[in-house]
């Protein structure tokens, strides 16, 4: 990878689209220090950090969410927003004709997903300031307003506003940088949440604390084996082999050559974890809204349902999660992965997987064999959920907070792709050189 970015920096135009990129992402950084008039941080961080939804969501941001700054909501909002509009783009026929009439009908969902995006940021910043803000005495009355309810007010339309400061921040890195601009946002915003834990624990060690040393040695190379372990299954594929007949058409003969089809193990990615988080998670934050949390729902689902639950309801929350896990990468393997279609497009293409009948029966097979393929990847996101937890028992909090179940995967997946964006900038400039 190091070496493919000192390959990229020598050519002229990858590198003003990197810089254009670390540009984007300097100002997204400096709007996450920008605290909001009005609101008293330290409350507002404690009431964030008691909270296992609004946990994950501060530490994407890079501790955004936890500090109160205009950029707290991050990118959230917008990637909750796409997520929908998939998930609709499968129940909704109209959706999903517009999905495949090409560029015009994804420029149409990307506008549909920008009113989504507005409309949840709206309501997740009425949430927030209404859960964290009043019930915690977070709000005060400034020189601009007199009243809390007014200046909850103007806190939510801040936070609205810089959700989608940092939407357009995002869609301009998609277009004049390298790789996926939402990508890119959450991964600078995990690293900043990991760097400012590891300068603390070097600043343990500078303090004399020589237990910290060791302690950080072993947390590194614990992160190292298991950013080998995710790196070495994420790029693991079953390739089906399928050969395509020759056909004469005219004077020229086409076909005759083998390809294949690569089926991931991991074909979700991060989001079956994203989606059983969330919704283990989103509950405890509706329930702490009523009565400022001293209900019988939200212990219920704190004893039971939470992260931090102990006992016989860690392993209940334990079970619920994998059993999450596990529906949503079958459900996820559909969206990604149709053998109906592909089935079809084989035969029209003259294809066919040696030893099974076109149409039908070709179906079939691949159907099973994502089935069994996606079985593993659902055990591995399983492991993948209690691993670091496991793994860095013995360490102290911070460092635990640096790499969590889901950062470790985006920091992994966004690190890939922006590899291959950089590989295939660098392909496309030297097929232009050669054609010159």
């Amino acid at each position: 990878m190091l070496q493919t970015i000192i390959n990229a920096f020598k050519v002229k135009e990858i590198r003003h689209k990197v810089y254009m990129m670390l540009l984007l992402l300097l100002i997204f950084r400096i709007g996450c220090f920008i605290p909001v008039p009005g609101l008293i941080r330290d409350t507002f961080s404690t009431a964030v950090e008691g909270n296992d939804f609004l946990t994950l969501m501060s530490s994407i941001t890079g501790g955004a969410l936890s500090q109160g700054t205009i950029f707290a909501l991050g990118i959230g909002p917008y990637i909750n927003a796409s997520i929908i509009m998939q998930l609709l783009s499968v129940g909704i026929p109209a959706l999903e004709r517009l999905s495949k009439q090409g560029e015009e009908g994804r420029k149409k969902i990307a506008q549909y997903t920008r009113y989504v995006t507005i409309l949840l940021a709206i309501v997740q910043s009425i949430g927030i300031i209404v859960t964290f803000g009043n019930q915690q005495n977070a709000i005060q009355t400034s020189l601009f307003f007199d009243q809390t309810w007014l200046a909850g007010v103007f806190m939510a339309t801040v936070y609205t506003a810089g959700a989608l400061v940092v939407m357009w921040i995002g869609e301009r890195i998609t277009d004049y940088g390298v790789g996926n601009g939402q990508s890119m946002i959450i991964f600078v915003g995990i690293l900043a949440t990991g760097g400012s834990s590891i300068v603390a624990k070097f600043g343990q060690i500078f303090g004399g604390e020589t237990a910290a040393i060791w302690e950080l040695v072993a947390f590194a190379i614990v992160t190292a084996i298991i950013f080998f372990a995710i790196i070495y299954v994420d790029l693991s594929e079953r390739k089906v082999p399928v050969q395509y007949a020759k056909q004469i058409k005219g004077r020229k003969m086409y076909g005759g050559q083998s390809s294949s089809i690569p089926i991931r193990i991991s074909g979700g990615g991060v989001m079956p974890l994203i989606f059983a988080f969330s919704i283990l998670s989103f509950p405890q934050l509706i329930a702490s809204m009523v009565n400022g949390g001293d209900n019988g729902f939200n212990r219920f689902w704190t004893n039971w349902m939470s992260a931090s639950a102990e006992g016989w309801g860690a392993v209940v929350y334990a079970l619920v999660l994998c059993v999450l896990i596990f529906a949503f990468s079958f459900f996820y393997a559909q969206m990604q992965f149709n053998p109906e279609d592909i089935s079809k497009s084989i035969q029209q293409n003259g294809g066919f997987i040696q030893g099974i009948r076109p149409g039908k029966a070709t179906e079939a097979y691949l159907k099973k064999i994502s089935n069994r393929i996606t079985l593993f990847g659902a055990i591995y996101l399983s492991l993948v959920a209690f691993i670091p937890s496991v793994a860095f028992a013995w360490a102290s909090l911070d460092l635990v907070n640096v790499f969590s179940t889901t950062g470790i995967l985006i920091v992994v997946s966004v690190a890939m792709e922006f590899e291959k964006q950089m590989q295939a900038q660098l392909m496309m400039k030297n097929y232009k050189g050669f054609l010159k």
